[in-house]
């Protein structure tokens, strides 16, 4: 039987790799890369750094296939994901069963942690019950942004004895959310935040946390907004992309 792990790589620096992922990380006989363009080689090459650094053998090997070119300006962006995530499945299905032989493990090396509004354990759940291929899969947990933001600006998610909601740009959008003080917020195009204006918040952002690039601004949300938004739109044009994640949190929760 073949073996897939999907190890959780953290946000961006090398030092967030857990001894579990590293461990893991020595069983794997092939990487699948997902190439996701020019401007996001970055992301590539640190995965690559990750393998030269914690990898004790030289048996391993890099498998690359392009990833599904998709657009997040949708009116239906659940059916834009789920075809999204059906042509990965098609991709994933082509590497387990080309690149992969019997009695061997790959893994798929995801960004932060695989729970966290990423698809592969979704897909590798869709194709093991599909029956085409006989494999099982192990999933190892990462350092999500969300944890290393919050480590960056040295707060905490949530107030005491309150809950926090994490959520994307496009449900902000809808309003902040009832019944907490505390929303951390990912994938958001649209500088969403602004919609809060006026109101008594904090904001904590980080684009490219743990990476070189990192960016890091706070404060209250009045004064700093014009600045985030700034220093992002100067970022993406830089680099292409940006990965970015904020806290806004209302006046009057205590850490």
């Amino acid at each position: 039987m073949k073996k897939i792990l999907v190890i959780g790589i953290g946000a961006g620096d090398p030092e967030y790799v857990t001894i579990q992922a590293v461990n893991a990380l020595n069983r794997v006989d092939t990487f699948f890369i997902m190439d996701k363009g020019e401007e996001k080689a970055k992301l590539i090459e640190l995965r690559r750094e990750i393998c030269r650094r914690y990898i004790r053998n030289d048996r391993y090997r890099f498998v690359e296939a392009d990833s599904p070119e998709w657009s997040r300006k949708t009116d239906d962006y659940q059916a834009t994901v789920g075809n999204l995530n059906r042509d990965k499945q098609a991709i994933f299905e082509r590497l387990i069963g080309a690149a992969l032989k019997d009695g061997e493990c790959g893994a798929f090396l995801i960004w932060g942690d695989p729970i966290l509004y990423d698809s592969t354990i979704r897909i590798l759940d869709a194709i093991a019950r599909g029956g085409r291929h006989d494999f099982e899969f192990e999933v190892i947990p990462g350092i999500s942004s969300i944890q290393a933001l919050a480590a960056k600006h040295k707060t905490t998610l949530n107030s005491i004895g309150q809950p926090v909601e994490i959520t994307t740009g496009r449900r902000l959008a809808e309003g902040f959310p009832e019944k907490v003080d505390s929303v951390v917020v990912m994938l958001d195009a649209e500088n969403t935040y602004r919609r809060f204006l006026g109101q008594d918040i904090d904001i904590y952002w980080g684009a490219y946390v743990g990476t070189s690039d990192e960016i890091l601004i706070s404060g209250k949300l009045d004064d700093v907004a014009d600045e985030i938004q700034r220093v992002r739109t100067e970022a993406r044009a830089a680099n292409g992309w940006i990965m970015d994640t904020y806290l806004l949190r209302r006046n009057g929760g205590a850490g």
